[in-house]
């Protein structure tokens, strides 16, 4: 599904170029669970970036699904991030002042094919329902506790049915009760074919993939495979 080749990030002024990403090299293929582990500043969200099209590398190639990212334009990368990729970010980004149901149908409205109105309340009821939400469908987001917000996110991050999964940092801002509740909805995901990409500096949640990626000051350190897969609801405690 994710080949990258050699991907270099620069940002600034040529006389003050900062490198943020150097040689980035791995592939993620469909069904996978992978986790991209890191300290801060080390390049990580911004490598989440480049693969969901929010940011574009400065050098090296990028196939998503065997297409070359750089032959799209931008109405076809928006197209594919409301077509093939959800987002899950740490800080939520839920509309303020807005219902759980309200902040889950967003998505639809930018979707290529409209769906009609009938469809689209029967679609949104399930995908509450899919996270446990549905006694808090008409709260506003700002009723909500952590990890309810994040639930609202994952159910908005699903309405148009991606195939990927991208999560960065999606347990960082929760409780640790809240944290094992949102891996459990990730495995399930994963579990049901979606591909899963993570974003985290918490190794207890990197064990929950299928593969590990540390990244250090930009670069690629090792990418290995999790022998002793953790389980959520075997975990006591995320931060």
């Amino acid at each position: 599904m994710i080949e990258l080749r050699h991907i270099d990030k620069e940002v600034g002024a040529e006389d003050a170029r900062m490198t943020i990403l150097k040689d980035i090299t791995f592939s993620v293929t469909e069904g996978e669970f992978i986790a991209v582990m890191g300290p801060s500043g080390s390049g990580k969200s911004t490598l989440m970036n480049i693969i969901g099209f929010l940011d574009v590398a400065t050098r090296g190639t990028y196939h998503f699904r065997n297409k070359d990212v750089s032959t799209l334009s931008e109405n076809q990368l928006a197209t594919y991030r409301s077509t093939e990729i959800g987002f899950v970010f740490q800080a939520f980004n839920l509309l303020p002042k807005t219902t759980v149901y309200e902040n889950v149908k967003m998505p639809l409205m930018y979707h290529p094919r409209r769906t009609p109105e009938k469809e689209q309340t029967a679609l949104v009821k399930r995908m509450i329902e899919s996270v446990g939400l549905t006694a808090r469908t008409n709260h506003l987001s700002n009723q909500l506790s952590g990890g309810e917000k994040q639930r609202v996110a994952i159910a908005r991050a699903l309405i148009n049915d991606p195939a990927l999964i991208l999560a960065d940092e999606p347990t960082g801002n929760l409780d640790s009760k809240s944290g094992v509740e949102i891996m459990k909805i990730i495995e399930r995901l994963n579990h049901e074919g979606k591909t899963v990409v993570l974003i985290t500096h918490e190794q207890t949640v990197a064990e929950h993939a299928n593969r590990i990626v540390h990244i250090r000051d930009g670069s690629i350190e090792s990418d290995t495979a999790v022998k002793n897969r953790r389980s959520a609801s075997e975990t006591e405690q995320i931060k």
